[in-house]
């Protein structure tokens, strides 16, 4: 036998092994479930695998997850993909569902056959879908955590005592984005094990979330409602207005390197929310909250904060708001209505240093809004009331 051949015996077992390993190794979930952009009548389920699968999700109301729910694209069904978004549909407003998510590997996608691996799945989880008939709600507020994900853990942790519907990460949750790693290892992790399996979350994105090599690619680890950053929807007696703010510099600041067009983006929202105050969600709400990370308050340093008191806050006055819940300055305060400028009262939450942090809880009936604002030493330092007009 020649040494050509030999050799090319050897490669051929060579390819042989690696391809037997690769597909020996233990499929694993590696982030998730997690519960995106939830309604009335639908919820998607979102998560990540360590190998490229095809997903599924099995779900029901009894015993049994008697139902299963896909994710297809112009009559393909998702596939060779490692993160996985299934929204089901149809469902109950109110009621609780049973699930759990399913991948199998996908080893060789060819035009002619599909080599599959191993099934992962995961435990069995609830969710619950949201309901405009609900009484009493409850939600909690962080923010400005900068990926000190043992800190937001920790918030999260002190928050369990009683249940929520619904979780804000009103901004800055990470730093400059520059790769998955940091969206995966600090935010839908821990936000996995800890709750969101079982509760809903809605990212609002802060100024920080903008930068980074990697901020246009978050949009594929989270569910947006119509594939936006802002929008509004309804649960309990609550009107939720989800706000971008963008950046806190001006569009041409030498930090952006001309690649910033938020004066526009803050425009575009602007003639949304002088839609959105007019709809009949809007009006006949009993209670109307905004959440966006930058406080729109003028401020003599900042362009953005400055630009939203001016474009967003008559039109928060206009549409008689209820509360404005905001971040970005690191220092807690709860601001009361001031007559002939904001006839709303602002809660703005902490910072991302120990002693500084908060999480901010709002339980609302038909009646009231109540806003309790806790440090993560467990120190209430901050409390406000509404009632319904």
């Amino acid at each position: 036998m020649s040494l050509c051949k030999h050799r090319f015996i050897n490669v051929g077992i060579f390819f042989l092994v690696v391809s037997f390993a690769a597909r020996c190794h233990a499929l694993s979930i590696t982030a998730g479930p997690y519960l995106q952009n939830p309604s009335e009548t639908s919820m998607t389920i979102m998560w990540m695998t360590d190998a490229k699968c095809t997903s599924w999700v099995e779900y029901g109301t009894g015993d049994t997850l008697d139902q299963k729910a896909i994710a297809a694209q112009h009559g393909l069904i998702d596939a060779n993909q490692t993160i996985h978004r299934i929204t089901i549909s149809g469902l109950t407003a109110g009621r609780q569902y049973k699930y759990r998510i399913c991948s199998r590997e996908i080893i060789e996608l060819l035009h002619w056959r599909v080599t599959y691996g191993e099934t992962v799945t995961s435990d069995v989880k609830t969710f619950t879908t949201l309901s405009r008939q609900k009484q009493n709600i409850s939600f909690i507020v962080l923010n400005d955590i900068h990926q000190d994900d043992s800190l937001m853990v920790s918030l999260l942790e002190m928050s369990a005592s009683r249940p929520y519907d619904l979780v804000f990460l009103n901004g800055d949750i990470l730093g400059h984005i520059q790769d998955e790693p940091q969206i995966v290892n600090h935010v839908l992790k821990p936000c996995s094990r800890v709750f969101a399996s079982h509760t809903p979350f809605i990212w609002v994105r802060g100024n920080h979330e903008t930068r980074g090599a990697f901020a246009r690619m978050l949009p594929n680890y989270i569910t947006l409602s119509e594939g936006r950053y802002y929008g509004s929807f309804d649960h309990g007696p609550v009107h939720f207005l989800v706000m971008d703010g963008g950046e806190d510099k001006n569009d041409d600041h030498r930090e952006y390197s001309g690649l910033a067009a938020f004066d526009p983006y803050r425009e575009e929202q602007t003639v949304w929310l002088r839609s959105e105050i007019k709809t009949d969600a809007f009006r006949n709400a009993r209670f109307r909250v905004v959440l966006v990370h930058m406080p729109p308050l003028p401020m003599e340093r900042w362009h953005g904060p400055t630009d939203l008191h001016n474009k967003w806050r008559p039109l928060f006055n206009e549409g008689k708001v209820d509360l404005v819940i905001s971040a970005h300055t690191h220092a807690y305060t709860v601001m009361k209505p001031q007559e002939g400028l904001r006839d709303y009262p602002m809660v703005i939450g902490g910072g991302n240093r120990r002693g500084q942090a908060t999480v901010i809880r709002v339980d609302a009936t038909p009646d009231k809004l109540d806003v309790v604002m806790t440090r993560d030493d467990g120190e209430i330092v901050g409390r406000y009331s509404i009632d319904a007009k």
